[in-house]
């Protein structure tokens, strides 16, 4: 099931730099409910995302008792985002039945 929702671009600088999204605590619910079914351990959760015109799967990650959603160069990039920008998200969690986070479907 998709949740949508809008968050704001925050650089976070650890344990490398990296741009995210924190989820809103309704959607983070969603996610709980859902990642029991799709897990790979240590509540990272795998999922497929849209911004704008650009579609990918990666991983969100527990933060202060929600979750973060990493957000790639190459999308900050082709949809123009920048930090403290608040951006709308389609988010869906999907279950990698066994697969890699590299192996088949869209990680660009």
């Amino acid at each position: 099931m998709d949740q949508i929702f809008s968050a704001e671009l925050f650089e976070w600088r650890g344990p490398a730099p990296f741009y995210w999204l924190m989820l809103p605590e309704d959607v983070c619910e969603c996610v709980r409910v859902e990642a029991r079914r799709a897990t790979y351990g240590w509540g990272v959760v795998p999922v497929s995302v849209r911004i704008g015109g650009t579609d990918w799967e990666t991983s969100l990650l527990p933060r202060e008792g929600g979750f973060v959603l990493p957000v790639k160069k190459t999308v900050r990039q082709r949809e123009r985002i920048i930090e403290g920008l608040s951006v709308a998200v389609a988010l869906q969690v999907v279950p990698r039945g066994g697969r890699a986070a590299n192996g088949t479907g869209s990680t660009m």
